[in-house]
């Protein structure tokens, strides 16, 4: 009878040992499968992230080439204002040089802004007035009276008589 007792309590023993190996195993497969299921959600949150990162990046790019097509338009049209720029600028000059023609066109740069052509003409009608001053200034030093004065005689009203008679006498010899 102990001996049966011994057998009996064997599979009892052997039964709650797999039970509790049954119940170990299912905890951590339950485990397992917890962090599977959380594992899948994170996958779909990521494919999901990934999808509407790349829309972005879809959406960007198209911006990006959006803004590259309005730069391309939007140096054109600042090449194209320059040209007109440097024209008018030269028309400027043009005509500030015609409106003072004393004032020499090579005094004056050909300049793309016209502060800077206005900066010129002003110095360089400046240095004309200047020039004017000066060949004014050297006329008037060398200047020689129209026509001669009138001759008139001697006057002899200061000499003494013996002074009279020799400048009278130098004159007869001198004819």
């Amino acid at each position: 009878m102990a001996r049966k007792m011994n057998e009996d309590e064997e599979p009892d023993e052997r039964l709650m040992d797999a039970q509790a190996q049954i119940e170990s195993l299912q905890a951590v497969a339950a485990d397992a499968e917890a962090r599977a299921a959380t594992t899948r959600e994170e996958l779909t949150a990521a494919r999901e992230a990934r999808s509407s990162l790349e829309a972005e990046l879809v959406e960007a790019a198209a911006a990006r080439e959006a803004a590259e097509g309005e730069l391309s338009r939007a140096r054109s049209e600042v090449d194209e204002i320059r040209s007109h720029l440097a024209e008018a600028a030269v028309k400027y000059r043009e005509a500030k040089l015609a409106s003072a023609p004393e004032v020499p066109q090579d005094l004056v740069p050909a300049a793309a802004s016209l502060a800077e052509i206005d900066e010129g003409f002003e110095a360089a009608k400046r240095i004309a007035s200047q020039l004017r001053e000066r060949i004014q200034e050297e006329r008037q030093q060398t200047r020689v009276p129209v026509g001669s004065p009138q001759r008139r005689a001697p006057d002899l009203s200061s000499l003494s008589a013996s002074e009279k008679i020799k400048l009278g006498l130098r004159e007869l010899s001198e004819r």
